[in-house]
């Protein structure tokens, strides 16, 4: 009898792991992404999220009251920081080293679990999430390109006249246009053909327009 009961213990589920402050909320918000990129806004679940930070659906409750909260503060919290640019030497090699962060971004757990909300929440949902997208996403990265092209025309190998919100929106619009329809990877080859094909041509001084890509 004794061993029966061993047994029956064993195979019994384990109890919610004790953590309380910070430890469970990070664990908590850490499951909320993981369940945002693996079954989307659609699946996602205020009961998913308890089960896999092992934690119970109270827990979750208390500090966050709906679905549209906790998802806020996980993307809040799992964004990258896109900020300073470092001055790789000239704006070819400047714009490949912001391109494959904002593309790290994008491909990132979180950055998956932020398009998943994207393209399945309504639009009442959607509009909740809008400022946390500007405010961490869209503005950032324009900022990021916009150094870089202004440290391009401090340096004389872009011309001051391409400084503006068109050029600027060029490489953001094809990394989401080719993300989102094509299904792209952006491969580090990808980008170095975009910056060579595309934002070189645009951004050089005339006098340089006629060098071939990639040189």
């Amino acid at each position: 009898m004794a061993t029966s009961r061993w047994t029956s213990a064993a195979q019994a589920p384990s109890a919610p792991l004790r953590r309380r402050g910070p430890v469970l909320e990070r664990a908590i918000l850490e499951a909320a992404l993981e369940q945002l990129s693996t079954v989307g806004w659609n699946g996602f679940t205020m009961e998913g999220v308890a089960a896999e930070a092992q934690t119970g659906k109270a827990a979750v409750y208390r500090r966050w009251p709906s679905k549209e909260d906790l998802v806020a503060d996980a993307l809040e919290a799992g964004l990258p920081r896109l900020d300073e640019a470092a001055d790789q030497g000239g704006i070819r090699e400047d714009l490949f080293h912001v391109c494959r962060r904002v593309r790290d971004a994008m491909f990132s757990r979180t950055g998956i679990a932020l398009r998943s909300v994207l393209y399945e929440c309504d639009a009442a949902a959607a509009e909740r999430f809008q400022g946390l997208i500007v405010s961490r996403v869209v503005e950032p990265s324009v900022q990021l390109f916009r150094a870089v092209v202004q440290r391009g025309v401090n340096r004389g190998d872009v011309r001051a006249d391409a400084l503006c919100e068109l050029v600027l929106d060029v490489i953001p619009s094809l990394l989401m246009y080719r993300s989102k329809v094509c299904g792209s990877e952006w491969r580090d080859q990808d980008i170095a053909k975009m910056i060579d094909q595309v934002m070189l041509p645009l951004l050089r001084p005339h006098s340089c327009r006629t060098t071939a890509c990639g040189s």
